[in-house]
């Protein structure tokens, strides 16, 4: 094989090996991305102009099945280990969304005011969310 062929085979291998390593990395980091992060971006964030999920629980005008949905997703949140913080904290608040959020399940009539109390951005941000990357 010609120097200039083998040359070629090589740049082609190790641009598809780099494209690969790439593609594997970036799925790992998706699969290791907090059920806390994915709970806020899912059920706490929306588009302009949408609300979110926790706007309209917090109004009372979520659906049963938005509801068990935000239910499940705080669940998942309220096992794992806080990426910042004190892990009693961290239990405590998530105790106190899963509790109103259940309260709401089951049709109490104070879930919302419950949930309006425990859906505290600030309180759980400022001492559990990490700061962003610096760049």
């Amino acid at each position: 094989m010609k120097p200039q062929i083998k040359l070629l085979v090589l740049a082609i291998t190790g641009t598809v090996l780099a494209a690969l390593l790439a593609t594997t990395a970036s799925a790992a980091n998706e699969a290791k991305a907090s059920a806390a992060k994915v709970a806020m971006q899912k059920f706490h964030k929306a588009p302009k102009d949408v609300d979110p999920t926790c706007k309209k629980i917090s109004e009372g005008k979520a659906s049963k099945e938005e509801l068990e949905q935000v239910l499940a997703a705080y669940r998942v949140m309220a096992a794992e280990k806080p990426v910042k913080g004190d892990e009693a904290s961290w239990k405590e608040k998530c105790a106190a969304l899963i509790k109103a959020t259940e309260s709401l399940v089951s049709g109490k009539p104070d879930g919302v005011t419950q949930y309006k109390a425990a859906v505290n951005c600030k309180g759980c941000h400022s001492v559990h969310k990490p700061a962003p990357p610096a760049k």
